[in-house]
């Protein structure tokens, strides 16, 4: 049995929250967030007992944290958990500043605990079934990756101007898809980007459309194309392309209907938001990494994960700003 504390009991919370208490194998002993109110729902529904950052440390009972809690404190709260010497699942990104995010993974290294960082859509089953089968040959060699992910609609303001902006905040899950599904990581990129949606977004330094193209050293190509808007729902597919043929993972919808007639063609729109497109992703990432904490096993995405797909995300602003094609510094 796994015994879990977990900070942070906002929508992302609330979801590996739900997980852990259904899991096999866990337990969620511990809740800690600076809202009470958000704290005791949880706790309501999971028999976890709210708590602070100090009793959940103390505690030896506690074998891993869940940090979902604001991206500003994950790096804090890893170095904090690895030395009191408990498994750590954090949320992406580990922080949004890469001097922080070495200092964070070199204090977990020091401590010599496991760490796992949240990029869900590895486990997401249509993703993983396209993932297996390209490395099983069935489309040749792999030339290109074509990423599409678009949201429903511009979170607020309020969560923007923390967010670190488009590429760290949204595109990342991107990066870190692209890198997989490549094998390798780019040794190049190049991105542009507008406020098509909101232009108003260009007074806090941001945007909300983007593209990016990336280049391994073998010259595998990658293609990333973001939207904060989509009228029809949560945009989430993926194209892997190669010497024999191509595979794509598509939208999931809530049923398979469709409907045909004289005046039209019509099927459901894709899921509406992450909560529901990636539901069964998060239970399968948490198995895995129960599976791995259980084998002692590595962790299927590593803290080195995380800080890769920043590397990405600050590549692609630095090409964004200068108009030009950088080399990510790994």
């Amino acid at each position: 049995m796994i015994t879990f504390a977990m900070f942070g009991a906002g929508r992302i919370g609330k979801i590996h929250a739900a997980n852990i208490a259904g899991a096999e194998g866990a337990r969620l002993a511990y809740i800690v967030d600076v809202d009470r109110a958000a704290m005791d729902h949880i706790a309501k529904l999971t028999g976890a007992r709210p708590a602070t950052r100090e009793e959940v440390l103390a505690d030896r009972s506690v074998d891993a944290v869940v940090i979902a809690s604001p991206t500003d404190t994950h790096a804090e709260l890893c170095v904090a958990a690895a030395k009191a010497g408990k498994a750590i699942f954090c949320e992406k990104p580990i922080d949004l500043s890469l001097k922080r995010v070495d200092a964070c993974l070199a204090a977990v290294r020091r401590a010599g605990v496991p760490m796992m960082v949240g990029f869900n859509r590895r486990f997401d089953p249509n993703f993983a079934a396209l993932k297996s089968r390209m490395d099983k040959g069935e489309i040749g060699t792999l030339e290109q990756v074509i990423i599409t992910s678009r949201d429903p609609g511009l979170p607020p303001i309020t969560y923007l101007k923390a967010s670190g902006g488009q590429f760290r905040d949204m595109t990342i899950h991107d990066f870190d898809t692209a890198r997989w599904l490549l094998g390798e990581d780019p040794a190049e990129v190049y991105a542009t980007g507008s406020c098509l949606v909101d232009p108003g977004l260009a007074k806090i330094g941001d945007i909300d459309s983007c593209m990016v193209v990336m280049r391994t050293a073998s010259g595998k190509l990658a293609h990333i194309n973001n939207s904060r808007r989509a009228t029809y729902g949560y945009d989430q597919r993926v194209e892997a392309f190669g010497s024999k043929g191509r595979m794509i993972a598509g939208n999931v919808a809530p049923t398979t209907v469709e409907l045909a007639n004289g005046d039209t063609v019509s099927a459901d729109k894709p899921l509406h938001f992450f909560l529901e497109r990636y539901a069964q992703a998060y239970r399968i990432e948490l198995a895995a990494f129960l599976n791995a904490l259980a084998k002692k096993r590595p962790m299927p995405v590593g803290a080195a994960d995380g800080r890769a797909a920043l590397v990405l995300a600050e590549a692609a602003l630095a090409s964004l700003k200068s108009g030009r094609a950088v080399k990510p510094k790994f």
